[in-house]
């Protein structure tokens, strides 16, 4: 009796579980079950970008609630609606504040690729505001065919600002000790904790990035808006402008309220046009033969050692080097993979987590699969570590990368804490360093050598493995490393990568040195996959396969709808109905 109670018990609180924390799950496989019809006859997209969008989808499926999108899967969707006769217009709400530039320049490319196709594009603020880099914003207005403002909104893309906080003066008043080190003067990550103001290597680099980045905006905003350079520039920091002012200087085209300008797209799409949101749209299957296979590895955030197998439901993201490494690994062994894009927007992380992929993208090479790496945002530090190796690396002009260098240390806190009657004691066993990094006091004078000697092993290995996969001189790497970032403009000269351009230019880089040939697509293969639902069902409830079957089977007899679509996406998973995969159009 005892026996049974248990078991009853057991299944008692494992449909309760179930009941719980599988509805949203559910909720996905039923988003991704149902087939979607195409498209109206005539559409017209709209993408909003007043909310942030990630670099690249997510491996979580949850993460998809609540999600503003990432900047991939738009490129992806506009490459595919360029050849779909329906789609005759795309309308974008633009942010009030700066894009992060390297999103701007990828957006800035897709919509012109789009424009190409013969498709109306028509862009609309709300205002543009001087936070950080609203000019990249306005370079993504004049690459529209129409660029709209609210009336009475306000137009200040007037430059470009960063700030940084110093905290050195209050560490020094409560006996706080930052006990770091740099490799070398522009790995300047640490510098608010060991100083009070900007050093002159810190200012030099700060403002030679944000001149690269400001620079490549207002010439290319120029190229769109037929102005020359210089006078679009004066023109823009004369500023701020009401909407009524920057139209009559020609900085935009018309003023009108977001109703205004769609009703205006959708009349000229023609009668009946209906307005899609990007996310909404499904141009439908196309039976068309892939002339070869490209895999897709994706990065995006802090590079960390481990699989994301430990990261629970959490949606941020995190660069796993067991994943990631796998995933070359794996394209490796795939013979229907010819080459190979890997896509970074990662500010660095573990150097021994860069080495492991590091390694991959070896082994993937080494089995001859040509790796591409496509550079988002920033591909620095660690970031840079694990495309140094590449065949090939294509940046946007305003990437950051590079940034050569380590830092790392500790804070001494001992001395603070003392000052509130708070005591830091520390006990231990075994050599000197074994306390090195404890919190109570700085480093001793042996523990600093030690640590010194450690961080210049790092730092020359990191040079190492430029210089051999850049095939640059040791000596020239370290002239231009350092710490520094640079731009992917200025990174381009200097040989730390190959070519400026966006995604689909590091899938054309792709297909030719995989000697893909003849005029049709070639197939995008995301790897690692996308976890289904159900992967997350087992990864974070601890349920087996077979016992998320037996919960699902229960919830059906008891008459629950959403088991039904478990179930069905178990039996797809046994059936092989997995992975991720896109066409692409071919780049001429």
């Amino acid at each position: 009796m005892k026996q049974f109670l248990i078991v009853v018990a057991g299944v008692f609180a494992g449909l309760v579980l179930f009941f719980v924390g599988v509805p949203l799950l559910v909720v996905s496989l039923i988003a991704g079950a149902a087939a979607p019809s195409g498209p109206p006859a005539r559409t017209v997209l709209s993408l909003d970008l007043r909310k942030s969008l990630s670099d690249q989808d997510s491996q979580n499926p949850l993460a998809a609630f609540g999600s503003s999108g990432s900047l991939m899967s738009v490129v992806q969707t506009l490459h595919r609606a360029e050849s779909d006769g329906r789609v005759k217009g795309l309308l974008i709400r633009l942010p009030e504040e700066g894009l992060a530039p390297a999103t701007a320049d990828e957006l800035r490319l897709a919509i012109k690729a789009f424009r190409k196709s013969g498709k109306t594009v028509v862009a609309h603020s709300q205002g543009l505001y001087p936070s950080g880099a609203a000019v990249t914003t306005y370079m993504l207005g004049a690459a529209a065919d129409q660029f709209w403002m609210q009336p009475g909104a306000s137009l200040q893309s007037v430059g470009m600002a960063s700030q940084d906080m110093f905290l050195k003066r209050l560490f020094d008043k409560y006996g706080v000790k930052a006990d770091y080190e740099q490799r070398y003067e522009y790995k300047n990550a640490v510098n608010p904790y060991l100083y009070d103001d900007y050093t002159p290597a810190h200012r030099e680099a700060e403002l030679a990035w944000m001149g690269s980045v400001y620079a490549t905006a207002v010439t290319s905003a120029a190229a769109d808006r037929r102005q020359a350079p210089e006078a679009l520039r004066t023109l823009l920091e004369a500023g701020p402008y009401q909407a009524e002012d920057a139209r009559a200087k020609g900085l935009i085209d018309r003023v009108g309220q977001e109703r205004e300008a769609e009703t205006n797209l959708l009349a000229a799409a023609g009668k009946d046009a209906k307005l899609v949101k990007l996310d909404d749209y499904h141009p439908g299957d196309k039976d068309k033969h892939a002339d070869g296979t490209i895999a897709v590895i994706n990065a995006e955030g802090a590079i960390v050692t481990g699989t994301s197998d430990n990261g629970g439901l959490g949606g941020g993201q995190t660069v796993y080097s067991d994943d990631v490494a796998k995933a070359f690994y794996d394209a490796a062994r795939d013979k229907a993979v010819k080459a190979i894009v890997f896509r970074i927007s990662s500010p660095g992380g573990s150097d021994t987590a860069s080495e492991q992929i590091l390694a991959g993208v070896r082994a993937a090479k080494a089995a001859g699969k040509p790796v591409v790496v496509s550079m988002g945002t920033y591909a620095a530090s660690g970031g840079y570590w694990i495309a140094s190796q590449a065949t090939e690396i294509v940046a946007q002009p305003t990437t950051l990368t590079g940034s050569i260098g380590v830092y790392g240390g500790k804070f001494a806190l001992g001395d603070a804490l003392g000052r509130f009657g708070v005591d830091l004691r520390s006990l231990k066993v075994g050599g000197d360093f074994a306390d090195a990094f404890g919190p109570e006091q700085p480093f001793t004078a042996t523990q600093k050598a030690a640590f010194s000697g450690w961080m210049d092993r790092i730092y020359q290995g990191f040079v190492e493995r430029v210089a051999q996969g850049r095939r640059l001189p040791v000596e020239r790497v370290r002239e231009i490393a350092k710490g520094r970032v640079w731009t992917g403009a200025q990174a381009l000269p200097l040989g730390l990568v190959d070519h400026v351009g966006g995604f689909y230019d590091a899938v054309a880089r792709a297909r030719a040195l995989g000697k893909i040939t003849g005029d049709g697509e070639v197939e995008l293969k995301n790897l690692p996959a996308r976890k289904s639902p159900l992967d997350l069902l087992q990864q974070t409830m601890g349920v087996s396969a077979a016992g998320a079957r037996t919960l699902a089977a229960a919830a059906w007899v008891m008459g629950d709808p959403r088991a039904q679509s478990l179930l069905n996406q178990m039996a797809q998973a046994r059936l092989g109905v997995q992975g991720s995969t896109v066409m692409a159009p071919l780049i001429h």
